[in-house]
């Protein structure tokens, strides 16, 4: 919260069950109602991902956050509430919890300040860059480090481009692919794919580590119910390759993401030929990690392979 008020000069308001373990979906529904429909509030920042919120959804007001539209950010399972704010027309910004990317280490990365500034704040237009190393997660919060130092990071390769040479300028929606999976699952997307025509998917996987397969299985689901060909162009996140509990080695941390890349570039060209593809882009489950408009507009240019975003 410390860091959050330096960066921005916001203060920062705590609301209730930030702290209180176990809180019920009413509980916490109840607290993101009260931020949205509170006029001195002007952005609401998660703290944690998680893997329930798609049970909050039914318990928030939709009046609220119309009468006063203001940013939201999260990641990871927050896509349930990025695609409720989408779907109630308003845009919001994928990434970014406090737990993950503001409070651990020496320091706020300095893509994700840049992004985190210009979301909340100067609504710029930014080019999205990639700072040449990566960490799948850091030092296990229990851990006296995790306060002072970075995660293993190492050096990233290129992003991988696809499809024609050509620029997509859409607004975005999407997020993280298992929690997509679910929201399709629910009936929470129950529009026309048309909806998303000329738009950009983004995707990105956990840290639960979906294989190659399983990721190929949701996209090419994905595929079949339209979304796929509706959209020009697709950003694709790189992906953590381990976790706490599944610690590979580089060769073998290397071979998923590749093997992860080849089955979306594979399947999306499958479904939709013509959409502009880049995989590799430092946003999800990674740090440093870009915060990106959801429901906002990003530009990709395949020719000169560069990717900016709105964050008006």
């Amino acid at each position: 919260m410390r860091r959050l008020q330096q960066l921005t000069g916001l203060v920062p308001v705590e609301y209730p069950t930030t702290r209180q373990l176990e809180a019920t979906p009413a509980e916490r529904a109840r607290d993101l109602n009260a931020a949205f429909a509170d006029p001195s509030i002007r952005g609401v920042v998660s703290t944690i991902g998680g893997e329930d919120q798609i049970t909050v959804i039914p318990h928030l007001d939709p009046q609220a956050v119309a009468a006063d539209p203001k940013p939201f950010i999260g990641s990871s399972d927050n896509t349930n509430l990025h695609n409720w704010l989408w779907s109630q027309g308003i845009a919001s910004f994928y990434g970014g919890s406090t737990q993950v990317h503001l409070g651990p280490g020496p320091a706020v990365d300095e893509i994700h300040a840049r992004s985190l500034i210009a979301a909340l704040l100067t609504g710029e237009t930014l080019p999205i860059t990639e700072p040449g190393n990566s960490e799948d997660m850091g030092w296990p919060w229990d851990d006296p480090r995790a306060l002072t130092e970075f995660g293993l990071r190492e050096l990233t390769q290129p992003w991988t481009w696809s499809g024609p040479a050509r620029t997509v300028t859409g607004p975005t929606w999407g997020g993280c692919l298992e929690v997509l999976q679910w929201i399709l699952s629910a009936g929470r997307f129950s529009h026309d794919p048309s909806v998303l025509s000329g738009g950009v998917l983004l995707l990105e996987t956990s840290e639960e580590l979906p294989s190659a397969t399983e990721v190929g299985w949701i996209l090419r689901a994905m595929g079949e119910r339209g979304l796929l060909s509706a959209v020009d162009a697709v950003l694709v996140a790189r992906p953590p390759a381990s976790n706490f509990d599944d610690r590979p080695d580089e060769r073998e941390r290397e071979r998923r993401r590749d093997e992860q890349c080849e089955t979306v570039i594979e399947v999306i060209s499958r479904y939709n030929p013509e959409a502009v593809v880049c995989v590799g882009i430092p946003f999800g489950h990674t740090r440093p990690q870009w915060i990106l408009p959801h429901g906002g507009h990003i530009t990709i240019d395949s020719s000169a392979r560069r990717v900016t975003a709105d964050y008006s």
